[in-house]
């Protein structure tokens, strides 16, 4: 993270040679020339010459084009922490799908295991002719799904892995995540009511739409200024002579002030109106940007609250079916009902208690999103 991304690097690049543009320029120059014609002596001269060129910025043109560049600096760094966040927000959310898939792997096991139980009774009762063949294939058929669905939890497992290494900057399968169970491991955080819309402010695309807003409005006063007269010094110094011994012995210098009044050049113009051109179209991805964020973190905020509404639900809902789980087992004990019923009641928990578990997962997806929404979470934190 210390490391300067690329893109950042080039948009700094930039701003130094914008920099560079208020700044003399120097041009060193040596020569030799050798003549012979027929019936002439051979001759030879040298020479030695230096240039400075120096473009007065007098209406500030340099300085609109710097504060152009400087501000597309921070629209690059801005881009830059909006690939940032977006990482963040992937790396969470395949993670806690990792610990979401062991969790049903671990549950799927448990289903499978009751319903080669049943299978087992199933094929009992068939042998004694108390149901028929079709009883025992259904419970087969069922078994034979749920050890399918088993595979490709596992399947998922891994390739989710595998996208995890590639979030991190890793070959696949170099990174393993130890096998967890996501309600223990990942405890759902508190999000606090009221939420400042402020903090869009510090959102990563946000700030880069309105430094490019800066930036172009920027350039439309770099073209305007390209219509005024323009100042320029020279200086030249130098020396001559036909033998390299004498040439340091003898200089001229020569100072030459320059205006240009720029009288008819339809480019100037037409840069003018380009860049008036490219400022509305940064307004208007401004506008579209800010409207998106907070149509974002609405939809957000409501998944996030629905969302835990249908999980409190849930929760009841599991926890009634353990009340009847652990009535039908004692109903068991004392053989009021079948192993069969058990087992069946066991299997609608298993149930439920994937739907939570989902459900778990879920609100942690909405957290992530309101999270990235908002740049960043909900402290105020100055960015």
């Amino acid at each position: 993270l210390r490391v300067r991304p690329p893109r950042t690097g080039v948009a700094n690049a930039q701003l130094a040679e914008a920099r560079a543009g208020a700044l003399p320029t120097v041009d060193i120059g040596a020569g030799a020339a050798f003549e012979k014609s027929t019936g002439q002596k051979f001759s030879k001269s040298f020479n030695l010459g230096t240039q400075v060129n120096w473009d007065l910025d007098v209406w500030g043109k340099v300085d609109k084009g710097v504060n152009g560049q400087t501000a597309e600096f921070r629209a690059t760094e801005a881009d830059w922490r909006a690939g940032y966040l977006r990482l963040v927000a992937d790396v969470s959310t395949t993670y806690f799908q990792i610990l979401q898939f062991d969790e049903q792997i671990e549950q799927q096991q448990r289903s499978l295991a009751k319903n080669r139980q049943i299978l087992s009774i199933f094929q009992s009762m068939r042998d004694n002719g108390l149901v028929p063949e079709t009883q025992v294939q259904r419970q087969r058929a069922e078994t034979s799904r749920l050890t399918k669905d088993l595979l490709e939890l596992r399947r998922l497992r891994d390739v989710s892995e595998n996208a995890l290494c590639t979030l991190l900057g890793v070959p696949a399968g170099d990174f393993k995540v130890p096998p967890g169970r996501l309600q223990d491991r990942v405890s759902l955080p508190g999000v606090p009511a009221g939420l400042p819309s402020q903090l869009l402010a510090r959102r990563p695309d946000i700030v880069a739409a309105e430094y490019r807003v800066l930036s172009a409005h920027e350039l439309v006063g770099e073209a305007k200024l390209a219509q005024l007269p323009s100042i320029s010094l020279t200086g030249r110094a130098g020396t001559a002579s036909f033998a390299l011994s004498d040439l340091l012995r003898s200089f001229t210098v020569g100072f030459l002030p320059s205006i240009n009044i720029p009288a008819f050049n339809p480019g100037i113009k037409a840069r003018v109106k380009t860049t008036e051109a490219v400022v509305k179209v940064a307004e208007q991805d401004y506008g579209r940007t800010v409207i998106a964020a907070f149509e974002e973190v609405e939809s957000a905020l409501v998944n996030l609250d629905a969302h835990r509404r249908q999980r409190e639900e849930l929760l009841v809902q599991v926890e009634q079916l353990q009340q009847v789980s652990a009535q039908t087992q004692a109903q068991l004990s004392v053989g009021v009902i079948s192993q069969l019923d058990v087992f069946e009641n066991e299997r609608s928990l298993l149930a439920a208690q994937l739907a939570l578990l989902a459900s778990h997962q879920q609100v942690l997806f909405d957290t992530v999103t309101l999270y990235k929404a908002l740049g960043g979470g909900w402290a105020p934190v100055e960015v």
